[in-house]
């Protein structure tokens, strides 16, 4: 099993917040699906301020890019990924476009 962490920052608008937070009670059935199939066995997020933090657990398998490249050929993934644009904020040092940043970790309990 391979584990993933991504950031991600909001609009700095309330009302966005809070319609972000209950689309996401709400995922479309066609996002979940691909979700599924990519190989994505767990995926949870969590939510601070303007911060989210998302940590996804993978089939051993699993690719970040065979992923995307699902994503781009999938119109409905693609009509989700625009909509959560008009919440979604760049975060600082992030690539053009590119939404959950991958973070790296840096301590891991099991490990010392």
């Amino acid at each position: 099993m391979k584990t993933f962490c991504f950031t991600l920052d909001l609009r700095d608008d309330p009302g966005l917040i809070r319609e972000y937070i209950r689309m996401h009670r709400e995922v479309w059935p066609e996002v979940i699906s691909e979700i599924r199939q990519s190989g994505i066995l767990s995926m949870e997020i969590y939510h601070f301020g303007r911060r989210l933090f998302m940590y996804m657990q993978t089939t051993d398998d699993f690719s970040l890019d065979r992923k995307q490249e699902q994503d781009r050929n999938n119109p409905r993934v693609q009509e989700w990924e625009e909509l959560m644009w008009t919440y979604q904020a760049k975060v600082e040092g992030s690539q053009p476009r590119e939404k959950w940043v991958l973070m790296d970790k840096i301590f891991d309990l099991q490990k010392v």
